[in-house]
């Protein structure tokens, strides 16, 4: 009989000792990010049979204006991740400040912290189209057994001990490394479990697909519009494929299987970029990264940027090495 691919749950287990300071805590993280994946992926399904989309009269940090399933998402994020005992912070791109886990004496002893971005791509609720869910988890460097602080926060993102993403699509689907390669696991809706789909994901060293907004090529620097001339000119393999659905889960999940280039640069209308470097940047470097790409603000690795506030802002371009290789070439000479 063909051995059943293992679930989620069996996977974390057998793997536990490749764990970072395995002590069956990052096991448990996961389990409730899992937990609460599956809560905000049954809301997405429901989207247009109750009242969860479009925007509610409040706006974030960013100043953007929050969708429904943001303030959803966020909740139960939150609580999942706070009531479980887990953690000893938590920020989200939803929020001002980080939140102390509040009301436990011994969440102060915990190890670690968790950054995310609830629900990446929001503004596609409303047509059906892809979101997700980013996530990235630290070792606390304050002492423990005393309160979070910021400092617990603005870590490189070569620091990170586990990073992941949950696109919520044609179906759900569990990414996430813990620096021993990357992993994919599909939600079962009949069973409720998360089975292994894709082991060991690599991205292709090269691709044919680059996901940019052209729409605001006018405002991109000279160099970003050289590699975009560059990906539709006729020559080898190019005229390169373009793809963008205008969810960062969604563009970056099918480059790596596909292979192809993210760019989300900066411009004459957001200097330092839109992507925030600690909820988006980082996590999706660090996945990239091992599966074999690379991440790049243009310049320099994402991974070794020190944040110096929570919703620090960067240029992204990240995908198969190759591609990214070539870009910064172009960066470089503008």
């Amino acid at each position: 009989m063909e051995k059943r691919p293992p679930t989620l749950g069996e996977f974390l287990i057998d793997n536990q000792n490749s764990f970072p300071y395995a002590t069956g805590e990052l096991s448990r993280l996961l389990n409730s990010i899992r937990l609460a994946a599956k809560m905000v992926n049954h809301e997405v399904n429901k989207a247009g049979l109750v009242d969860i989309t479009g925007a509610v009269d409040s706006v974030n940090i960013q100043g953007e204006q929050q969708q429904k399933l943001d303030v959803y998402a966020n909740e139960v994020f939150t609580k999942t991740l706070v009531n479980r005992e887990i953690i000893c912070g938590l920020a989200s791109e939803e929020e001002d400040s980080y939140v102390t886990v509040p009301g436990f004496d011994k969440s102060h002893r915990n190890k670690y912290v968790v950054l995310i971005d609830p629900l990446d791509g929001s503004s596609n609720i409303d047509v059906n189209a892809p979101v997700g869910t980013i996530f990235s988890i630290y070792r606390r460097v304050s002492p423990v057994g005393t309160p979070v602080t910021e400092e617990d926060f603005l870590q490189p993102g070569n620091l990170q001990v586990s990073a992941g993403y949950i696109l919520y699509g044609t179906s759900t689907i569990m990414v996430f490394t813990t620096g021993n390669g990357v992993h994919g696991f599909t939600l079962n809706p009949a069973l409720g479990t998360y089975i292994l789909s894709h082991p060991n994901m690599k991205i292709p060293p090269n691709g044919n697909i680059y996901s940019v907004n052209e729409g605001k090529y006018a405002h991109f620097p000279q160099g970003v519009k050289k590699y975009i001339k560059y990906c539709q000119q006729e020559e080898g393999d190019r005229p390169y494929t373009s793809r963008y659905i205008g969810a960062l889960v969604a563009d970056v999940h099918r480059n790596i299987l596909k292979g192809g280039i993210f760019l989300y640069p900066q411009s004459s209308q957001a200097e330092n970029g839109k992507l925030r470097l600690l909820y988006e940047c980082n996590p999706m470097a660090f996945l990239i990264e091992q599966a074999g790409g690379r991440a790049s603000d243009g310049h320099r690795r994402i991974m070794e940027i020190k944040p110096t506030e929570l919703h620090q802002r960067v240029p992204f371009i990240a995908g198969s090495e190759e591609m990214v290789d070539k870009a910064e070439e172009f960066m470089k000479e503008a």
